[in-house]
């Protein structure tokens, strides 16, 4: 049987709507989802939650952390069982695509008990990137930071740098979101310090990109878009179109957060177009949701329904139930923000029943309760 290696790429995480920041894309999405993704020459791909926990930086290695025991295999079984956990993997990646979280933890979790016994580190270290991503997203936030520390303590012991910076990255972004954002930037400055250590441009603009990030917390908005701006060139000089469109997508927080509509608009467009471009749905999708904001802040109504129907036609093409039910939550508050509650309540309950079809519970009861509160008015 041929082998197969799954993993050759570095991987950064991507969380969503209130503050977004970088990582392995851990470029966090602002304040909501947490996309991650794979990288190729640090490709990334996805989006929303919200975090409130504390993270306490540990030092930990691979060996520490994992406390596995080997056993010996014989080379056919080894084979078999790489090829068992990459399958395994492969399936997690599909789960995780069409929104089924908890799923793909199952998957991830059994493909680490077979990458343990063969005693295949990197692939560990792939593997608990994708963990940290679905638990994210489900907001088991201190499962997500274990997972990430893991992630970190094996580039530490394998000496991968790159992998160290995307990590740190990470691990900063959910420090941000925790409201940590002393410790974030120190942790950003690591991985900074880092990339211009070996000279990594892709480790540079996302450090830089997520430092904007940082800075934009403490208030410091025109701090923040400069630091954007430097990012961009270093993610341009690489070809790096998704760590592109994602620090475009920053900088129109940025300008949103200052209540610059026009620049808002012009840097949020500006990611929707490359993104397209590249079939980066994840920083798609996060474009139109602050075009959405924009528009709808200056009463473009007509013009965020448009882009509401674009996000709702390319949930469904991608057959993501998450991203559906992200869009009819977000027709929905629309409508409700204009006063339509027949309407807003229907977008609502199909919302509902999409987190039914996704078990997921935790957003069940918090969509069922926005729609109580708004049939009280």
């Amino acid at each position: 049987m041929k082998q197969r290696h799954l993993f050759r790429k570095h991987t950064i995480l991507n969380l969503a709507p209130t503050l977004r920041s970088e990582g392995y894309q851990l470029e966090i999405l602002d304040g909501a989802t947490l996309a991650l993704g794979r990288v190729n020459k640090f490709k990334f791909f996805t989006y929303f939650l919200l975090f409130t926990f504390l993270l306490s930086p540990v030092t930990a290695s691979a060996a520490d952390i994992t406390q596995q025991l080997h056993r010996p295999l014989s080379s056919s079984s080894w084979r078999e069982s790489r090829d068992e956990a990459d399958s395994l993997v492969r399936i997690a990646e599909q789960q995780n695509a069409s929104g089924y979280s908890e799923k793909t933890i199952d998957s991830c979790l059994q493909a680490l008990d077979i990458y343990h016994s063969i005693g295949d580190i990197k692939a560990q270290g792939l593997t608990y990137d994708l963990l940290a991503k679905a638990y994210i997203q489900l907001g088991r936030f201190k499962e997500g930071e274990d997972a990430l520390r893991r992630r970190l303590a094996i580039a530490r012991d394998t000496k991968d740098f790159q992998a160290q910076i995307f990590a740190l990255n990470n691990i900063a972004s959910l420090l941000l979101q925790a409201g940590e954002t002393v410790a974030a930037g120190k942790t950003v400055q690591e991985g900074l310090a880092i990339a211009q250590n070996i000279k990594s441009i892709e480790g540079e603009g996302l450090s830089l990109s997520n430092l904007g990030l940082v800075t934009a917390r403490l208030g410091d908005y025109n701090k923040a878009i400069k630091l954007y701006e430097t990012a961009l060139t270093f993610r341009r000089q690489t070809g790096d179109t998704i760590g592109e469109a994602n620090t475009l997508n920053n900088l129109g927080d940025a300008y949103l957060a200052a209540g610059n509509y026009q620049d808002t608009i012009g840097s949020y467009g500006a990611a929707m177009r490359v993104a397209k471009t590249t079939r980066d749905r994840s920083n798609q999708l996060r474009a139109i949701d602050g075009l959405v904001t924009a528009h709808s802040a200056v009463g473009r109504y007509e013009r965020a329904f448009d882009l509401l129907a674009q996000r709702l036609t390319l949930a469904q093409e991608l057959e993501n139930l998450r991203e559906e039910l992200n869009s009819f939550e977000s027709y929905a508050k629309l409508y409700e923000q204009l006063g339509n509650y027949p309407t807003a309540r229907n977008f609502y309950e199909r919302a509902i029943i999409v987190a039914r079809t996704l078990e997921d519970n935790k957003q069940e009861v918090r969509l069922i309760d926005r729609l109580t509160q708004m049939l009280k008015r």
